[in-house]
């Protein structure tokens, strides 16, 4: 791709991304601190383990797409998660930060998405192409955790249109 294919890329990802914002938001919003610890199964993340990693590792991933290098920091992560001690928290984090970060990330000129990257050696793609890869470990999570959300007694709001939840 030359530098226009590029930077046409990124901003249609992005876009795509941040059109997700809003239904991560409600999902986050949606988990109850008294049933954060559901979890359909032993095997399973907790509601709130699903969620604190939803809101950071989205940060991380734009982050990471704009430093140019994937590098994975398990005490830093647990650092990361245990800033919260609310789902409210969780939620404002999110908020506030999501909307910066994709902002540096729409800042990127075309020679820094251009590069190919690797991803722990599993992957070795453009770094523009994380964009959408980050978006669907987004969408996966969130999709994850808005299953958890009638079992532990919540609402699952509205996401890609009414949720029977929301009808009622």
């Amino acid at each position: 791709m030359n530098a226009e294919q590029v930077k046409a890329a990124a901003d249609m990802l992005a876009t795509l991304w941040e059109g997700e914002f809003p239904a991560t938001c409600q999902v986050l919003a949606a988990v109850r601190d008294d049933a954060r610890d559901y979890k359909p199964d032993p095997k399973s993340r907790t509601a709130w383990q699903l969620a604190t990693h939803l809101a950071t590792a989205d940060i991380w991933f734009i982050d990471s797409i704009v430093k140019g290098a994937f590098e994975w920091n398990p005490d830093a992560a647990s650092q990361a998660e245990a800033q919260f001690k609310r789902v409210s928290d969780v939620v404002d984090f999110y908020k506030k930060t999501f909307p910066e970060k994709l902002k540096q990330l729409r800042a990127l000129p075309a020679d820094k998405l251009t590069p190919a990257v690797s991803f722990f050696g599993m992957l070795n793609w453009p770094n523009v192409r994380y964009i959408g890869f980050a978006n669907n470990h987004s969408v996966h999570h969130r999709g994850q955790l808005a299953a958890y959300l009638r079992a532990m007694g919540s609402k699952v709001p509205n996401i890609y249109g009414p949720s029977a939840d929301a009808e009622a």
